[in-house]
C-alpha cells in the first residue's frame, strides 16, 4: 500500500522544526525571557516585568492554539495535555521536584539550551544529566517508582480535562463556543496584565515574548498538520508521524534531551530519526548561539567550584525526573500545555512555581 503524501517531507519537517526552534532560542536571549528568572526577580526584587513577558507569550500562545482548535487545523485533546485521566499527584510531585531543580541549576530546560548556545560549559553538564535522569525515569528505574507510586494516583473525569470541554460539559454548550469563551478570557486577561506596564511596551520583551509565543502556535501547526496522517497504512490509525510521543506535539524541553541522547548514541541505527522535538532543541541551542555571537555575549564559563558543580548536578537530576513525572516543563507545561487551557497544565505550572518560590526563599535565607 501506498503511503500518503504529507504536505511536508519528513526531512523538511525536521528542517521546520529547527527553524522554529531557532527563532525560539534567537528571541529568548535577546529578551532574556526565563520563567525561573522572572520568579527570582519577583521573590528577590519584587519587579514583575519577566513574569509579564511569560504572560505575553502565553496569551499569544492561547490565542493562536485556540484559533488552530476552532478552525479545525489541530485537536488539541490529541496532546498529552487533555486526557481524560488527571494524575494529579505526578503533576504536583514532579512539578515541585523541576522548580527546585531548575533553580539548583540556574535556569530551566530552555534556559539550559541558552546558555550553553552562548557558550556555558555548566550547561553541557547539566544537558548531559538532565537528559539521562529523564531517560531513567521514562524507561528506567526512576520510571518504576513513577509508575507504582505517582501515575497511578489518578482522577478520571468524564470529558477531557481542558477548560473549555469541562465548562462545554457542565453547561451544555457547544465545543466552538466554549473555546471562543475560554481562550478570549484567558489570552484577554493575561494580554491586560502584561501590557499594563510601560516596560512592557520596549521591543525587546514585547517583540520576544510575541515570538515566543508565536513559536507554540507554529510548534502545534507542524506536528498537528504537516507531519500528520488522517490514516496511517500500516495501523490505519491517525499518526503524528515526526513525534517520539506519538502525540501531538509542541515544544518541550525535558523528554527531547533524553530522545537527542539516545539518536547520538544509536545513530546508525535506522530504527531513529530526527523528530521535531529534537530538532527543536538543536535549533534553539542554534538560535541562540546566533544571538550571543549578534551581541557579542558569546563567551566561554565553566563551574566556580566543587560545590557549584554539585549543585547543577542535583538540579539537573531534579528537573529530569521532574520534568518526565510531570509530563513537562515550563515551557512544554507552562506554555504548550497551558496554551491548550488543560487542568493538568496548570496544576504542574503551579507546583514549578511554587518549588522555584521555596528554594530560592531557603537560599535567601541561608545567605
Amino acid at each position: 500500500m501506498d503511503t500518503p503524501s504529507l504536505p511536508l517531507s519528513l526531512p523538511a519537517i525536521a528542517w521546520a522544526a529547527c527553524a522554529i526552534g531557532a527563532l525560539f532560542g534567537f528571541a529568548a536571549q535577546r529578551s532574556n525571557f526565563c520563567t525561573m528568572g522572572a520568579v527570582a526577580d519577583i521573590v528577590i526584587m519584587e519587579d514583575w516585568t519577566r513574569m509579564r513577558m511569560w504572560a505575553l507569550a502565553l496569551a499569544v500562545a492561547i490565542a493562536g492554539t485556540s484559533g488552530l482548535q476552532v478552525a479545525g487545523i489541530v485537536d488539541v485533546h490529541d496532546s498529552i495535555y487533555a486526557g481524560q485521566r488527571l494524575p494529579w499527584l505526578s503533576h504536583l510531585v514532579g512539578g515541585l521536584l523541576f522548580g527546585v531543580g531548575m533553580t539548583l541549576a540556574s535556569g530551566c530546560g530552555a534556559k539550559t539550551l541558552l546558555r550553553l548556545g552562548s557558550g556555558n560549559l555548566k550547561s553541557l553538564v547539566v544537558f548531559a544529566f538532565l537528559g539521562l535522569s529523564a531517560y531513567m525515569t521514562l524507561r528506567g528505574v526512576f520510571g518504576g517508582w513513577r509508575s507504582a507510586w505517582l501515575d497511578p494516583v489518578a482522577i478520571q473525569l468524564d470529558t477531557s480535562q481542558d477548560l473549555p470541554s469541562l465548562l462545554a460539559a457542565r453547561f451544555s454548550l457547544d465545543s466552538r463556543s466554549a473555546w471562543l469563551a475560554c481562550s478570549t478570557v484567558a489570552a484577554g486577561s493575561l494580554g491586560l496584565f502584561a501590557l499594563s506596564e510601560r516596560a512592557m511596551w520596549r521591543p525587546a520583551p514585547l517583540f520576544g515574548s510575541s515570538l515566543i509565543g508565536s513559536c507554540i502556535v507554529a510548534g502545534w501547526y507542524l506536528s498537528g498538520h504537516l507531519a500528520y496522517l488522517p490514516e496511517d497504512p500500516e495501523t490505519l490509525q491517525p499518526a503524528f508521524l515526526a513525534t517520539n510521543s506519538g502525540h501531538l506535539e509542541s515544544l518541550s524541553f525535558v523528554a527531547p534531551y533524553a530522545y537527542s541522547l539516545d539518536l547520538l548514541m544509536l545513530w546508525t541505527d535506522t530504527s531513529r530519526s530526527v523528530t521535531i522535538g529534537i530538532a527543536l532543541t538543536v535549533g534553539v541551542i542554534l538560535g541562540s548561539l546566533l544571538a550571543a555571537i549578534a551581541t557579542r555575549s558569546f563567551r566561554i564559563e565553566s563551574f566556580r567550584d566543587a560545590p557549584d558543580l554539585a549543585r547543577h548536578l542535583a538540579g539537573a537530576v531534579l528537573m529530569g525526573v521532574g520534568g518526565v513525572t510531570a509530563l513537562g516543563c515550563t515551557v512544554g507545561q507552562g506554555l504548550s500545555g497551558l496554551s491548550t487551557l488543560s487542568l493538568g497544565s496548570l496544576l504542574t505550572t503551579a507546583a514549578i512555581i511554587g518549588g522555584a518560590t521555596l528554594s530560592l526563599w531557603i537560599q535567601l535565607k541561608n545567605s
